[in-house]
């Protein structure tokens, strides 16, 4: 590594440990005119049925600071998150539709919880103990997101929690031997939980009865001005990662580890989302802006931070903290205005950003990889917790 790399890696730490944020107070909501919840809070209330006929719940959690957090069984989806800005004012900061209906209809995977295996597959094949596994392919000549019908096209059943000023709903599902052509039956379980320090912790557990691949993640569109409040391309992003995944024409990654030195990739200082993001690069052709797994320089054996986004005119902050190994990081280059999602607004290219804590797309196809395969007898575990402050 050379010096100037070495130097640029120890600022990028420094700012990202910043703690220029802090969390809203009393006084902040009283000047922005919002209202402080009196009491931590977890409730339920009906959202819709499927067409196959399971209900569909809604779950509100709120904690003591006015964070209020809006989960539905089907998906797991997060279908509304309420964060102050630093005026103390609250603003729906996720893509998403007002109803289950749109959800039903056509969603690019807004707030879902995502797998078996989030992101892609090549070629919808992998190879698993000598024996070729085929999968649905949905997304050009791959497999995406697990399947035809993934873990964002279920309905999870929901445990609501409250410990003292902690919130939160434990959602599980059991994907059968076969489903989507994985192997193994595969308990999932998904935890959210809202504390009182601003954060929202997304853990993941499962287990298996055979081997299989499993890439758990989260898929929320952020817009920290506001969902439907224009593009995300002043928000002002730090990643803490030396190298990314290059990939090819359909998005699967050719198996390299490149650095981001010297390329429009590299946000280990903060920098507009928008500065290069129609640059003259075959990698940001290929995505059509930033679709892409950045290789985090952590070592994934406890909850590190990862990223840092800024919105500069609301001053909202939000701090990504993961034990995974990569995070694909997506300006929402599919997006275009056909979607109108809530309050009436149409979601335009790039109204949101996504930062899908995972695995490596098509590790099952790349043995340099760090693996997913799950074995049975030994749980996999992850934690993202997505943290919001605001800059003065």
């Amino acid at each position: 590594m050379t010096a100037r790399l070495i130097g640029a890696v120890l600022i990028g730490t420094l700012l990202l440990a910043q703690t220029s944020c802090r969390k809203p107070t009393p006084a902040d909501y009283q000047t922005g005119g919002t209202a402080m919840p009196k009491a931590t809070s977890v409730t339920r209330a009906p959202f819709g049925t499927t067409p196959t006929g399971d209900s569909v719940e809604l779950f509100t959690l709120t904690n003591r600071n006015g964070l209020e957090l809006r989960v539905m069984t089907y998906g797991g989806i997060i279908v509304s998150l309420k964060v102050p800005d630093r005026k103390g004012v609250l603003d729906d900061i996720v893509l998403g539709y007002d109803s289950l209906a749109g959800y039903l209809r056509d969603s690019p995977y807004f707030g879902a919880i995502v797998g078996r295996y989030g992101n892609r597959i090549a070629k919808g094949h992998f190879t698993l103990d000598g024996k070729t596994y085929t999968l649905a392919v949905n997304n050009g000549p791959n497999a995406l997101h697990g399947g035809v019908k993934g873990f964002d096209k279920v309905v999870w059943h929901p445990e609501p929690f409250q410990r003292n000023d902690t919130v939160g709903v434990v959602l599980t599902y059991t994907s059968p031997d076969g489903e989507e052509k994985y192997p193994g039956t595969l308990h999932a379980r998904v935890t959210y939980t809202l504390t009182p320090a601003n954060e929202l912790a997304v853990d993941y557990y499962a287990i298996t009865d055979k081997a299989t691949p499993v890439n758990l993640t989260q898929h929320t569109y952020f817009n920290l001005a506001g969902a439907g409040k224009g593009d995300i391309l002043g928000h002002v992003l730090m990643i803490n990662a030396n190298r990314f995944t290059p990939v090819d024409s359909t998005l699967i990654p050719t198996g390299e580890l490149e650095p981001v030195e010297g390329t429009p990739f590299d946000f280990r200082l903060p920098t507009r989302i928008g500065a290069r993001i129609d640059a003259p690069d075959a990698q940001i052709k290929n995505g059509g802006g930033y679709d892409h797994n950045f290789v985090l320089n952590h070592t994934g054996s406890d909850s590190s931070l990862i990223a840092r986004v800024v919105e500069p005119t609301t001053g909202r902050v939000m701090f990504v903290r993961s034990t995974e190994p990569g995070v694909q990081f997506y300006t929402g280059n599919f997006l275009d205005g056909k979607i109108i999602g809530k309050g009436g607004h149409a979601y335009r290219r790039r109204y949101g950003f996504c930062l899908e804590t995972q695995h490596f797309p098509d590790s099952p196809n790349h043995a340099n990889f760090p693996s997913t395969i799950v074995q049975p007898g030994t749980p996999y575990r992850s934690q993202t917790v997505f943290a919001f402050g605001v800059q003065e």
